[in-house]
């Protein structure tokens, strides 16, 4: 629900764009988590190369590429420019996950 209201709501140039990416993904990771038996660690590599991966079509232009037309879902998904900020952002989420993993984890142990 917080993505939807970022990507309906806000329009500036902290929140959607780092805000934002750096939550998404926690999402994605907390449904691999959610759906499969992947340890944390291969989940959120996953997830790490996923995000990459999204950012790399819009290198490429990939909606270009495939002649499609750009539409609200199809920017919300996929984003409409890639930016090595959000690089950034998702390998910071990436860490951000395995430190609060790797200290629940310990905690748990305890």
């Amino acid at each position: 629900m917080v993505e939807v209201i970022i990507s309906t709501c806000f329009h500036d140039r902290f929140v959607r764009p780092v805000v934002g990416d750096y939550l998404v993904v926690f999402l994605l990771y907390g449904i691999v988590r959610a759906f499969t038996k992947l340890s944390y660690v291969t989940a959120a590599i996953g997830v790490l190369f996923f995000a990459y991966a999204v950012e790399m079509l819009q290198y490429v232009n990939i909606m270009s590429l495939l002649n499609l037309t750009p539409t609200l879902a199809s920017r919300l998904l996929l984003g409409s420019s890639f930016d090595w900020n959000d690089m950034l952002v998702y390998t910071l989420a990436f860490f951000t996950i395995l430190g609060v993993e790797k200290k629940r984890n310990n905690f748990i142990k305890v």
